[in-house]
């Protein structure tokens, strides 16, 4: 049993779930959504507020800028898409705080949250009064 409890922990560790980050991106000015998709994806639709570097660029150059005393989230599009293990793999290497967010954008979208870019989602906003 003690190990299925260690098991479950660690998981949490590393692992998001959209309502998890909606209720932190309301408060937490120290979590950050990293989208790990490509730029013109993420142009056209993304979580509010999220960064965007792609998981093929994440690199020393491409990250010079990220405070690594916060924690990022990495996000692809959903169950399919392995850029945001990709993008939360080398972003721990770089010495960065990371979670995954369990089902990318797709459940963000399922579970009724708001995106923006070109083509939003209307749906509960980050800033909202509830």
């Amino acid at each position: 049993m003690k190990e299925q409890i260690a098991f479950y922990k660690n998981k949490l560790d590393f692992e998001m779930d959209s309502s998890d980050l909606w209720e932190v991106l309301k408060t937490n000015k120290n979590v950050i959504a990293l989208d790990t998709r490509k730029s013109n994806i993420f142009t056209k639709e993304h979580i509010p507020g999220a960064i965007n570097i792609p998981h093929r660029e994440i690199n020393c150059a491409s990250t010079k800028y990220l405070d690594k005393t916060k924690t990022y989230v990495c996000y692809c599009d959903g169950i399919g898409c392995n850029a945001s293990t990709k993008g939360a793999l080398k972003m721990t290497e770089l010495g960065f705080k990371v979670k995954e967010l369990i089902g990318g954008i797709a459940w963000w979208k399922l579970d009724g949250y708001a995106t923006e870019g070109n083509t939003p989602t209307v749906g509960t906003a980050i800033n909202c009064s509830c």
